[in-house]
């Protein structure tokens, strides 16, 4: 059963409208440039190591720390969405989906122009944790806020492709952080890299950001939230408060489905690379060729379950689509292991399955009413990304050891049973709602 998303119907209540278009690709332009500025940073780990500690430092335990500067802005996202979802949810959408943007972009541009440790001394990597807090505070905010915002804007019998088109967006930011790093490494020696390369991203990035932030002055405010406004139907009280007292359930679901969200992402796209050159010896060439390749079938991957969300329902998408991806990342392993003849075909498929994170957050959406949905899906969702998101890869690694190569398929299958837990119950309690009202 759907909760009722979009509180103002129309007479073309199934069609997406010009302006709702125009939203959904502001709105997925915002947040590709955005987390675009978010992963860039890992993407050069290797440079800012050298750069922003000192000489002596053995190259390990400086791309630990970076590392774990890194890791830091993970550990801030719970912080910012909490904040920024409390005043969304009691002042405006727009306001917190302008803000978080902005937030982003600053810090990126400031980490572009940052001293390095040769300059300042010890006052560079402080200088950096800083900055990474700030951006971890705005990607905590902007990824609920983006979906609420969409998913308050179009009919509701179109929230399932709302939802999925942010989010294929922002797995568009990923794929151009990793293809602009890319091109940079090819076209520059690393002289030429230490001295000012590695500023680059991270300068396109606040250019991009703050027009982006220029671009989000043209929304409106969500038709849910005027309609809130008008009846005065605001939350009295601090929303996150009535959402742990009254929405507990909904909160288990959301917490269950980013555990499937955030398997399927750091170990399919974002380890698979790396486990592939360790564990299966393939070259590094290969290893990021297929995840570009799995990265943009990615990107259509969510825009196709989202469509499929709006056509057959959102709990036998996911279902479906958690099955799919468990047969196919099984397959991209078992390949792997018997000498990797079709690495490049089935880890395309494997990120294109992956596309059923587009399903996500319209379970999340659902689950929570409009006067509470931004605390409760940015609680929900950050604080199991942090959990979620800082233990997989240690996981990942010591399952490696103990159970072997496919390990990382066993997880993910896991990770995709809870989604079709959390499936089935949306059915039944679709099934419940039905008897009741006939």
């Amino acid at each position: 059963m759907r909760s009722p998303v979009a509180a103002v119907p129309s007479p073309a209540t199934d069609r997406l409208g010009r302006s709702d278009i125009r939203t959904l690709a502001l709105a997925a332009l915002g947040g590709a440039l955005e987390f675009y500025d978010f992963v860039v940073f890992v993407f050069l780990a290797l440079p800012l190591s050298e750069l922003f500690f000192p000489k002596g430092t053995s190259p390990w335990l400086a791309q630990l720390q970076v590392y774990g500067i890194f890791a830091a802005g993970y550990l801030a996202r719970p912080l910012g969405g909490i904040v920024m979802a409390h005043y969304g949810d009691l002042l405006g959408r727009k306001r917190m989906f302008t803000l978080s943007v902005f937030l982003m972009a600053l810090p990126t541009l400031l980490i572009g122009l940052l001293p390095v440790y040769a300059q300042i001394g010890i006052l560079a990597p402080v200088l950096l944790l800083v900055l990474r807090v700030l951006q971890g505070i705005a990607v905590g905010g902007e990824v609920p806020g983006a979906w609420v915002f969409v998913a308050e804007h179009v009919p509701a019998r179109r929230v399932g492709i709302a939802c999925a088109s942010l989010t294929s967006g922002l797995t568009v930011g990923i794929l151009i952080g990793s293809l602009l790093t890319a091109a940079i490494h090819e076209r520059m020696t690393p002289a030429q890299l230490l001295d000012y390369g590695w500023r680059l991203p991270f300068l396109a990035g606040g250019v991009f950001g703050f027009i982006a932030v220029w671009l989000r002055r043209w929304l409106r405010e969500t038709p849910v939230f005027e309609a809130m406004q008008a009846r005065r139907a605001l939350a009295d009280e601090l929303p996150l408060k009535r959402v742990l007292r009254e929405h507990r359930g909904a909160v288990l679901r959301s917490m269950a489905v980013t555990w499937t969200l955030t398997a399927a992402i750091v170990v399919v796209i974002l380890m698979t690379p790396t486990l592939v050159q360790a564990v299966f010896h393939l070259p590094a060439a290969t290893a990021f060729l297929g995840n570009s390749l799995a990265s943009f079938a990615l990107a259509i991957g969510c825009l196709a379950f989202g469509a499929a969300a709006d056509r057959f329902g959102v709990a036998r998408t996911l279902a479906g689509g958690a099955v799919l991806m468990t047969l196919a990342t099984g397959a991209l392993y078992l390949d792997l292991q018997c000498g990797a003849a079709h690495f490049l075909p089935l880890y395309a498929l494997a990120g294109f399955t992956v596309g059923v994170v587009g399903v996500v957050p319209t379970v999340m959406v659902d689950a929570f009413p409009p006067a509470v949905r931004f605390s409760g899906l940015s609680f929900s969702y950050n604080v199991a990304y942090a959990v979620f998101g800082g233990i997989t890869p240690p996981l990942i690694g010591a399952l490696v050891k103990g159970l072997g190569s496919l390990a990382p398929a066993y997880y993910v299958a896991l990770a995709a049973l809870a989604a079709v837990g959390v499936a089935m119950g949306l059915r039944t309690g679709g099934r419940v709602a039905e008897k009741r009202r006939g």
